[in-house]
């Protein structure tokens, strides 16, 4: 059966979501279109060009994320460099007040353009069909304060959709705000600072509903978090209490407040106590989400039934 994907956003937990994507496989389900948001944007992104769960699989085990947050990537402060003591307080601090974020998002994208390359798809124009892109990717236009839906979105800022890059597209949906700089959208009225879509929308599973009776099921994959908050650690702070504010924003479970057919169609994956933001994962770890993942999915397809869905909710 065909089946459209919606990935909720993550951080380094949407490692699950590749679990998932092989669980499907395996239950010889053929993916459509799909949608993200932050991490859930990156897998997104490479299912629509082409990779398979195996692939994506191989990826995963093979990554160093760690380097998301490698120094390259954090903006210098010349005048400083030689003062050791002092230097990583003082740059982080400059990033964080002249770019908005302690570090910056490239690494992302370049990343994202080397695998798409691979595919030889990098714009939206390569994943159109019938005159619709089977890629959406969430992301919050702080400047608007309004959702952007990319690629559709853009063409409200003059800019042509299908010409887009789509690493762009991911690298704007995973700047978690202060964490990564913003992304500077410019266009012909001016520039538009773009942050994780997380903060309007972590979970669009409502993005590819149709009026009437679906042709095939959507299935959003949400990211069950049991991990503390700093503040219920006992930190006190004031870095604390701003990366929980940003937490709640960005992992709040919008599906509670709508429909229960949007619930009864959510794949919820136990992320063992893993942090958005944990990029020193150690590999132990990153096979046991992936095996979260895989196990859910198998668990949730055993319930599932089309036929009994529609019937309950889109008749």
């Amino acid at each position: 059966m065909k089946v459209d994907l919606v990935f909720e956003g993550g951080g380094v937990k949407g490692i699950a979501f590749v679990g998932a994507v092989c669980c499907l496989e395996d239950n010889n389900y053929k993916i459509g279109r799909c949608a993200g948001t932050s991490a859930g944007a990156v897998v997104a992104a490479l299912l629509a060009v082409g990779y398979t769960g195996r692939e994506l699989k191989d990826i995963m085990l093979n990554t160093d994320y760690s380097k998301y947050l490698s120094k390259k990537s954090k903006a210098r402060l010349p005048l400083i460099d030689s003062f050791c003591s002092i230097n990583e307080k003082l740059r982080r601090l400059y990033s964080l007040v002249a770019k908005k974020g302690l570090y910056s998002n490239d690494m992302v994208e370049e990343i994202l353009t080397t695998l798409l390359q691979k595919k030889g798809k990098l714009k939206f124009k390569d994943v159109y069909k019938n005159g619709e892109s089977n890629l959406k990717i969430i992301a919050s236009d702080i400047t608007k304060r309004d959702m952007l839906i990319l690629p559709e979105g853009l063409k409200y800022y003059g800019i042509d959709p299908l010409e887009f890059e789509i690493a762009k597209a991911v690298k704007m949906s995973t700047a978690i705000p202060f964490c990564f700089e913003p992304v500077k959208l410019k266009h012909k009225n001016g520039v538009n600072y773009i942050v994780d879509g997380g903060l309007v929308s972590n979970f669009p599973i409502w993005i590819f509903d149709v009026k009437g009776i679906p042709r095939w099921p959507t299935f959003g994959f949400d990211l069950v978090s049991d991990e503390k908050s700093y503040t219920a650690m006992g930190k006190k702070d004031l870095v604390s209490f701003s990366l929980d504010t940003i937490g709640t924003m960005i992992n709040r479970k919008e599906y509670i407040y709508v429909n229960d057919k949007d619930a009864v169609r959510s794949i919820k994956i136990p992320t063992l106590g893993v942090k958005s933001t944990d990029f020193n994962i150690e590999k132990e770890k990153v096979l046991k989400l992936y095996n979260q993942g895989y196990k859910s999915t198998e668990n949730f397809l055993k319930a599932w039934n089309f036929n009994d869905y529609l019937r309950k909710f889109r008749t």
